[in-house]
C-alpha cells in the first residue's frame, strides 16, 4: 500500500477520534445533566406524596392538597420530559462513541502498519466511517453547553491516558 494513502488513512482516522472524543463527551455531560433532573423532580415527588398522605390523615386537608398538587406537576414534568430515558440514551450514545474511538485508536496504533494490503486497510476505514455516520444518525442531540463543556475538558486533558500524556512507567 502507498505510504500516502496509508498516511491518509491514518490522518482520516485520528480525525474520527477526535470527532468521537467530542461527542462522547457532550453526550456523557448530556446524561449526567439529565440524571440530576430526573432526580430534582424524583426525590420531592416521593418526599411530596408521602408527606401529603401523611398530612391528609392528620386532618390537614389544605396542606394535604397543595402538596399533591405539586406532586402532580412533578409527575406531569418527569412524563413529559422523560429525564432519566434521556440520561440512559445519552450515556449509551457516548459509550458508543468511546467504543468507536478505541476500535479506531487500536486499528490506527496497532494493526494499519501490519496490514499489507490496501483493500483491507481501506474497507476497515470504510467500517468505522459507517459506524460513526450511523451514530451521527441515530444519537440524541446534545445541547451547545455540553459540546463547550466537553471541549473545554478535552483541552484541559481529561480524556487522555498516562501513556499519551507521557507519564507512564
Amino acid at each position: 500500500m502507498p505510504d500516502v494513502t496509508r498516511e491518509r488513512v491514518r490522518d482520516e482516522l485520528l480525525r474520527m477520534e477526535e470527532d468521537c472524543i467530542h461527542s462522547g463527551k457532550a453526550h456523557f455531560n448530556a446524561s449526567a445533566r439529565w440524571a440530576v433532573w430526573n432526580y430534582v423532580f424524583g426525590i420531592p415527588s416521593v418526599i411530596l406524596s408521602t408527606a401529603a398522605g401523611a398530612a391528609f390523615f392528620k386532618d390537614y386537608p389544605v396542606a394535604a392538597g397543595s402538596m399533591a398538587l405539586c406532586v402532580a406537576v412533578l409527575t406531569s414534568l418527569m412524563t413529559f420530559l422523560k429525564p432519566g430515558e434521556k440520561s440512559a440514551d445519552h450515556k449509551s450514545s457516548g459509550d458508543q462513541y468511546l467504543a468507536l474511538r478505541n476500535n479506531s485508536r487500536v486499528f490506527r496504533e496497532v494493526e494499519l502498519d501490519n496490514t499489507p494490503d490496501a483493500e483491507t486497510v481501506l474497507t476497515a476505514l470504510k467500517g468505522f466511517t459507517t459506524r460513526r455516520d450511523e451514530l451521527n444518525q441515530a444519537s440524541p442531540a446534545f445541547s451547545d453547553r455540553d459540546f463547550k463543556r466537553a471541549r473545554d475538558g478535552i483541552n484541559a486533558g481529561e480524556p487522555k491516558h498516562a501513556v499519551d500524556k507521557g507519564s507512564h512507567q
